[in-house]
């Protein structure tokens, strides 16, 4: 088996990545078995200044830091569970010392694969309104949307203000799940959950649209790639 690497960005969304990793181990193996994992974090706060004013060489240089560490403890891969690290990544000119996964791309196949034709997207802003999931979308064939202005602008509060502090509140729960009614009558048929945050405050249970969670996505792309 590949030794995965977790190459953590935001904290909460890394440790549900982390545990579905475990558990999806384990749905495969067996109880308490699945592949060696490795997760490295550097504190987010350094560079959100760099997302605002677009300098993502400084945000690449802080996430090959941590990749660095993960090939160092022996990782065979990747996977990072960070949505709006990927547009960092994507601009890279330097290669990362070990091969990685791409959550986008992992997750447009997965609305391929389900027939999905108009996906809303919830995340950052940067991942919202930046390049990386367009692209990614585009390359399977699938239609993406964007939330209007003022309901981004909420979405982003709440991540940062509320769960990447562990905070879950019924109120920003139902903000969520009025912005996703709002799409669904608007011709969306699935919502990516682009934020690896976002599934400790949306599930499918309580979404007005099929969900594409991205940290179960990536998740189980890991394992599947650590037992090839």
């Amino acid at each position: 088996m590949k030794h995965i690497g977790i190459l953590a960005h935001s904290a909460d969304g890394a440790a549900l990545c982390f545990l579905e990793m475990v558990r999806e181990g384990a749905r495969r193996l067996g109880a308490h078995q699945h592949p060696e994992i490795t997760l490295s974090v550097l504190p987010m706060g350094a560079v959100l200044e760099a997302y605002d004013r677009g300098d993502l060489a400084t945000v690449n240089a802080h996430l090959q830091r941590t990749c660095q560490r993960l090939a160092q403890a022996g990782c065979d891969f990747y996977a990072c569970p960070d949505n709006t690290a990927h547009i960092a990544i994507d601009a890279a000119t330097v290669a990362f010392p070990i091969p990685g996964l791409h959550i986008a791309d992992i997750v447009a196949e997965k609305a391929l694969s389900e027939g999905r034709r108009r996906v809303a997207i919830l995340g950052t802003r940067w991942t919202m309104e930046g390049p990386t999931y367009p692209a990614a979308f585009a390359r399977a064939g699938v239609g993406l949307v964007a939330p209007e202005p003022d309901e981004r602008a909420l979405i982003q509060r709440v991540i940062f203000d509320e769960l990447c502090q562990g905070v879950i509140t019924g109120a920003s729960r139902a903000d969520y799940v009025r912005i996703i009614e709002r799409m669904k009558r608007d011709g969306c048929d699935a919502v990516a959950l682009s934020c690896t945050e976002i599934p400790l405050l949306i599930t499918p249970e309580v979404s007005p649209l099929p969900t594409l969670d991205s940290t179960r996505l990536l998740a189980h792309a890991a394992i599947a790639r650590a037992l090839t």
